[in-house]
């Protein structure tokens, strides 16, 4: 019923204004016509309620980037409401009001237009919690909690198409900012954040020879239904929050802040949680960056996290084929080359496509008791070559003290898998629609102990010692799956 409502407050709209036009029309004539539209519409109803409801707040509009590792703070001054605490990091206070707004179907829509930087760059958008009343504030001495990551493809701002969009259903963003145990304790400010440089555009690409800006930014929420209550039952925890290139590492295995252990890609992070949830879930961003040669961007690796010492997911990034970007990368690169790659070549090579959202991740956790947990990342494959790249992490926890968080939300680039593994004795046997290229196994805690490219429907795990072990099959789409099998 609810386009009746719509029509009945456009039937009184549409009576004042033509009484505004002081039209000879009778008070009973208008009712009789509008009785009349109103049972049109009924009739129709389908029709008009194809046409979904929505409304959208814009945040930042077209707002100018400038070269990252430049000291001088560019439109500092501008009056625009936006708070730019260098020219890769834009924020802009929320007012109870801007909160109040949010339903809990939520859309975000970030478009990035090109200007004088012609290479892919990584992006995000975040929410800052900053002292109640505050200013302004040090961003690294703040909670901080990604929401969604991406990353920008080469452009050639002379070029078209000369803007991408990233489109990502956030609907449990909702909670977060209805969120009033949050609220009575910091104001929120959202981050719009997009490291650039410009120092290959000023020399390759025309009218760009002196200039600093890199990139123009658009960030939009959209939400298809009511503002939704604010509560009280929401928990929800920053846990660690990425750094940009110019402050530091993140996960690697050659820096003490990046790994728990020197050699090996482990890092954990540890955290509280205030109160006892009946369901919940960490959400994760994370990809993969080195682009030196035999960088960590070019190498899949399987991940696994482990949460109180427990393995809850298990995952190898990339394997999805970057062709459909490709008319995105106006500026040539030695990524797609200048012809065509094969979806075997991509699934061999990527993590990610330039011009591509970076998958945001939940993962399951369930009801919960109040105290310390921890969460462990480990890539046990990872290389980092010449002590160069690493993994920006960010996640936070994410609870309710009564219910249950919504199931229908899925990974930005979810896909399905077309493998099937089963477990017979001590064999695992594999079905894929598509040849298995490779077979890997790890030791429950990580440790990689076979890996194999010649594959005959079942691997073996007589010769291991009894226990739970990790097994992975690739096909030649770059399909991934893992299974735990148990060498009894």
């Amino acid at each position: 019923m609810k386009h009746l409502i719509y029509l009945n407050c456009f039937n009184r709209i549409l009576f004042v204004n033509l009484r505004q036009k002081n039209l000879k029309i009778k008070y009973n004539d208008m009712k009789k016509i509008l009785l009349g539209l109103t049972a049109a519409v009924a009739i129709s109803g389908a029709s008009v309620q194809a046409q979904e409801y929505s409304r959208s707040y814009k945040p930042f509009n077209e707002a100018v980037f400038y070269d990252g590792y430049n000291e001088t703070v560019f439109d500092k001054d501008l009056g625009d409401g936006i708070l730019r605490h260098r020219n890769s990091l834009y924020a802009k206070k929320l007012t109870d009001a801007n909160m109040d707004w949010f339903g809990l179907e939520t859309k975000i829509k970030v478009t990035i237009g090109a200007l004088c930087d012609n290479y892919d760059r990584i992006g995000n958008i975040n929410v800052a919690l900053v002292p109640k009343g505050a200013e302004t504030y040090d961003p690294f001495e703040v909670q901080r909690i990604e929401i969604v990551r991406f990353i920008t493809p080469f452009m050639n701002m002379n070029s078209h198409p000369d803007f991408v969009e990233y489109k990502y259903d956030a609907n449990l963003v909702g909670y977060l900012f209805h969120d009033m145990n949050i609220r009575d304790n910091y104001d929120l400010w959202l981050e719009f954040e997009l490291f650039g440089i410009p120092y290959a555009a000023n020399e390759q690409i025309k009218g760009c020879e002196g200039r600093n800006d890199v990139f123009k930014g658009t960030l939009e929420f959209t939400c298809t239904d009511e503002p939704a209550e604010n509560t009280r039952n929401s928990v929800i925890v920053p846990i660690v929050m990425k750094k940009p290139e110019y402050k530091g590492h993140n996960l690697n295995n050659y820096s003490e802040v990046g790994t728990d252990t020197i050699g090996t890609c482990t890092k954990t992070y540890k955290f509280t949680l205030p109160e006892k949830v009946t369901d919940s879930q960490v959400v994760l961003v994370m990809s993969n960056h080195g682009a030196n040669s035999d960088g960590e961007e070019y190498n899949r690796r399987l991940h696994l996290v482990y949460f109180n010492g427990e393995i809850i997911s298990t995952f190898t990034p990339g394997g999805k084929s970057c062709e459909p970007y490709r008319y995105k990368n106006t500026q040539g690169n030695g990524i797609y080359g200048s012809s065509k790659r094969t979806d075997r070549w991509w699934a061999a090579n990527s993590n990610w496509c330039p011009g591509d959202a970076v998958p945001v991740r939940y993962l399951e956790l369930g009801a919960l008791e109040a105290g310390e947990h921890e969460i462990m990342i480990r890539v046990p494959e990872a290389i980092f070559n010449d002590g160069q790249g690493d993994f920006p992490v960010s996640m936070y926890f994410q609870g309710l003290k009564e219910g249950d968080l919504p199931v229908e939300v899925e990974e930005v680039t979810a896909q399905e898998v077309g493998i099937s593994v089963y477990q017979k004795g001590n064999d695992v046997y594999a079905n894929s629609e598509s040849p298995i290229t490779q077979v890997s196994i790890y030791s429950y805690d990580g440790k990689f102990v076979y890996g194999s490219h010649n594959f005959d429907r079942a691997i073996s795990l007589n010769s291991f010692e009894p226990g739970i072990y990790l097994v992975n099959f690739f096909n030649d789409k770059g399909e991934v799956m893992t299974v735990k099998a148990v060498r009894k």
